[in-house]
């Protein structure tokens, strides 16, 4: 268990890495509503006007001896991230243009650079 937490916090320290490279604003990580789950990433992607604000689900593996990360984020689970994202926004006031949620895959072997997949506005 222990090293499925690693995997996972270094799989979403390079997702948040990943996106500021790419100019995002992070501004929430691994927010929790009680004991319905969490948010990976909540971050700005900029764009004309106040820019998007999109979820971010975080799905971190060492290998593909069980598919790749993408594979493990299943229906249910962005439907409790809908969810979630309703709630995170009816508690923080921010004023932004769009909303969407996306899935970003991290594959990290040991020794081997890790690999990022970003899947945008990923639908129930």
């Amino acid at each position: 268990m222990e090293e499925r937490r690693t995997i996972g916090k270094k799989g979403e320290d390079l997702a948040a890495d990943y996106l500021e490279d790419m100019g995002w604003r992070i501004v929430d990580r691994n927010w929790r509503y009680s004991r319905v789950g969490e948010i990976d990433i909540v971050a700005v992607e900029p764009s004309s006007g106040t820019g998007t604000l999109v979820f971010c689900e975080v799905k971190a593996r060492s290998g593909t001896g069980y598919g790749e990360p993408l594979e493990a984020i299943t229906r249910a689970k962005l439907q409790r991230l809908h969810r979630l994202a309703c709630v995170w926004m009816s508690t923080h006031e921010m004023g932004y243009d769009k909303v969407r949620i996306d899935a970003i895959g991290v594959l990290a072997p040991p020794g081997a650079p890790a690999t990022i997949t970003h899947a945008k506005a990923v639908r129930l």
